[in-house]
């Protein structure tokens, strides 16, 4: 077999970035012809389609985005021998691109993500936003893996890989009164302040469905959707925030705030969500079978 041609895989590694070949070409001052051509021999030598057309403008593909993370990889390696030469440089770094709901626990996610926090080899790039937002991104090959506690459904349009990574109870927090009344779940939330997360929570719907089964009508105090806030929050009511302990772990340990009361068969279920890929990152094979 030939190697692989260095003058292709820059070629290519200049169409990725201009994201235009015409743009491409006029930086590297040849032809927008000869341009295509380097990059088919590439794609040949490879045996893979790299760029694909959408709406007019060239898109990488999975294979496309795999080359260029090599690609990136090998120059980068390039610069860094020039500069280690001259004086020292950081070596390269493989890359996680996670994606996460609003609503999930940052500190679950902390937790999920802690086997990788402690290596120099790895870079991770976190983003935050709405299924709605992330899973397009997870589909476009911008993000390796989406985080959410809620359900993703599944079609054969968007064949999701869903991997369940934790579970916990639903409890509901609070400051350590001790001069408070005794507080029986759920008769005291018609009277007590409730924190609770916003109606896109699959908990938020559990608990909505749990409540009505009991005749109890709970006197709201705030709805939050992002769930940092509704730390905070918990940390300022003067009544109860419905979270899993998680969200709240350091309140906990520290005894800001305390378990009022552990609600009967109400969870919180975590999910990774990925896309099939032909080339999966090694990075999220190893958190998802740690969570496993």
């Amino acid at each position: 077999m030939s190697s692989l041609n260095y003058h292709h895989l820059r070629y290519f590694w200049a169409i990725a970035h201009e994201r235009s070949v015409t743009r491409a070409a006029a930086r590297l001052h040849v032809s927008p012809s000869a341009l295509s051509i380097q990059l088919r021999q590439l794609e040949d030598r490879l045996g893979q389609t790299l760029f694909e057309r959408k709406n007019r403008q060239i898109e990488l593909t999975e294979a496309g985005r795999l080359t260029l993370e090599y690609a990136d990889t090998i120059f980068r390696t390039g610069e860094e021998l020039v500069s280690t030469l001259k004086g020292g440089a950081r070596p390269g770094r493989a890359v996680l691109r996670v994606g996460a709901v609003a609503t999930l626990s940052r500190n679950f996610q902390l937790g999920w993500l802690k086997p990788l926090l402690p290596r120099d080899d790895v870079e991770l790039v976190l983003r935050s936003g709405t299924l709605r937002e992330l899973l397009p991104q997870l589909a476009g090959h911008s993000l390796d893996v989406v985080l959410t506690n809620t359900a993703v459904p599944r079609d054969k349009t968007t064949p999701w890989r869903i991997s369940k990574i934790g579970e916990q109870d639903a409890s509901l927090v609070g400051h350590p009164h001790k001069a408070r009344k005794r507080f029986v779940f759920p008769e005291s939330l018609r009277d007590t302040p409730i924190v609770l997360p916003g109606p896109e929570s699959s908990l938020r719907e559990s608990f909505d469905t749990l409540m009505e089964q009991a005749g109890v009508r709970p006197l709201v105090a705030a709805e939050v959707d992002d769930m940092a806030m509704l730390r905070l929050m918990a940390r300022e009511t003067r009544g109860v925030a419905l979270v899993p302990p998680v969200v709240v772990k350091d309140e906990l340990e520290r005894k800001v705030l305390v378990e009022w009361a552990r609600v009967p068969g109400l969870k919180e279920t975590f999910y990774a969500v990925t896309a099939s890929r032909r080339f999966a990152n090694p990075l999220l094979k190893l958190l998802i079978a740690g969570s496993a």
